[in-house]
């Protein structure tokens, strides 16, 4: 786990633009509003899974903030909802603060999202964000206060908006065959993602297996799949963004830890760490508990 970076000297800016640099990855809810989950349950399972997460989320040695995660997976239906807190210097260098939510519908070949919601302040900014689907495809997006497109920005195509997932339902949730023991085909995944401005895909591609240790009681213990992340944008941005260059140039260090969650047919992120020009920002799994049981320290 990171360590205290008191030697460090940061500005609100750089703070600011690594923050912005993490979210170009596609993974904002794993930096920022959580880190994610696979199921390989069947869709047609009648016993709801619920599962509570919390990260701690950290970027060149300091300890930015936590994340809060709530899920339930019952039926065919499935709801998210994450809470994210980021301060340094007691919110006098930055604070930020981000809630989010989504639902929809498993299928047998993926989830169908329905509705996602995205509202967070920083400084003296604030944005509420929502996407409705129907039909596997965006039908709305809706965004305050409104921002006028940058005629520079590579336009999205109403195609590239069929099929595709947001953001948190694109990082945490995705129907898998039954892979037990950190089997390294769950990192075999490609995943369409819409943020409500940008399109990209998220590659996911097996590296290798970790051997996770606790000391006896203590914690988690256990293997993880470690995945491979590539950053592929296609659309909504413009081709000279620096924070979007520099993803595409160092999208080989981004790095997803995925262990099972004892008891279900979940797989829970462990460690996301992601590249920015002023340091690495990573999640890492504090606790979770799945379905009312017992609370288990999932620190390394």
């Amino acid at each position: 786990m990171p360590q205290s970076g008191s030697h460090l000297k940061v500005t609100a800016r750089q703070v600011t633009m690594a923050m912005n640099s993490m979210q170009h990855t596609g993974v904002l809810a794993a930096l920022v509003l959580v880190g994610g989950l696979s199921v390989s349950a069947s869709a047609g399972d009648q016993h709801a899974i619920q599962v509570r997460a919390n990260y701690g989320v950290y970027w060149a040695g300091l300890h930015l903030g936590d994340v809060q995660l709530a899920m339930s997976v019952g039926g065919s239906d499935y709801t998210m909802t994450g809470e994210g807190r980021f301060s340094m210097l007691g919110g006098l260098l930055y604070n930020w603060h981000g809630d989010t939510s989504s639902r929809g519908n498993l299928t047998k070949d993926s989830p169908k999202p329905s509705l996602y919601a995205l509202s967070y302040s920083g400084g003296d900014k604030k944005t509420d964000l929502r996407i409705s689907f129907s039909d596997g495809a965006v039908s709305e997006v809706s965004i305050s206060p409104k921002k006028r497109p940058s005629p520079h920005n590579i336009p999205v195509t109403g195609e590239q908006l069929r099929g595709v997932l947001d953001p948190m339902t694109g990082a945490f949730l995705h129907a898998r065959p039954d892979l037990p023991k950190a089997d390294l085909r769950v990192c075999n995944e490609k995943i369409p993602v819409f943020d409500g401005q940008m399109r990209f895909d998220i590659v996911l591609h097996p590296r290798r297996q970790e051997r996770i240790k606790a000391n006896p009681g203590a914690g988690y213990s256990g293997l993880a799949a470690v995945c491979g992340v590539k950053f592929q944008p296609l659309s909504g941005y413009r081709p000279d963004d620096r924070g979007v260059k520099f993803m595409i140039a160092h999208t080989d260090e981004i790095e997803a830890w995925l262990v099972p969650m004892p008891g279900t047919g979940l797989y829970l992120p462990y460690r996301i760490s992601v590249p920015t020009a002023f340091g690495s920002g990573q999640a890492q799994l504090l606790s979770f508990q799945v379905n009312g049981s017992k609370e288990i320290r999932a620190e390394q």
